[in-house]
């Protein structure tokens, strides 16, 4: 029954709605950005039924130490200022895409060439997107 009720509390949680004014997504743009993230887009999901997140963080590095670096960051300083604890998180063991599910913010850590072969945003080009510097 474990996989039942993880999936009640996402739906339950993922029904606040988040904006790209709140204290988490802020958080999380900021904590990458202090880890020398880079190119990073947010995509907007908002307005598309099947997402299953108000937002995705996309970022990259170039080796599996930063990549690791920047979504330890970001799990801390979430904690930190959000006072928010990780859903669900994946990719720590081999470093090349690393996912970090906050139910309402999915953040995605990946290797220049992982983010070319996957195109999320491209796979969500209904999404909104906007660059973060």
């Amino acid at each position: 029954m474990e996989p039942l009720a993880s999936l009640t509390k996402r739906r339950n949680a993922a029904s606040v709605k988040l904006t790209k004014k709140s204290k988490l997504f802020k958080t999380i743009i900021a904590a990458i950005q202090e880890k020398k993230g880079e190119n990073i887009v947010s995509l907007d999901l908002r307005k598309i039924p099947e997402a299953v997140a108000d937002f995705f963080i996309v970022c990259e590095a170039t080796s599996g130490p930063q990549i690791k670096a920047i979504a330890d960051n970001v799990v801390d300083k979430v904690k930190e200022i959000c006072g928010e604890n990780v859903f669900h998180k994946e990719g720590f063991q081999n470093l090349q895409w690393v996912l970090i599910d906050f139910i309402n913010i999915v953040v995605h850590v990946m290797h220049p060439e992982m983010r070319k072969f996957y195109t999320l945003e491209e796979m969500w080009s209904d999404a909104a997107a906007e660059e973060h510097q």
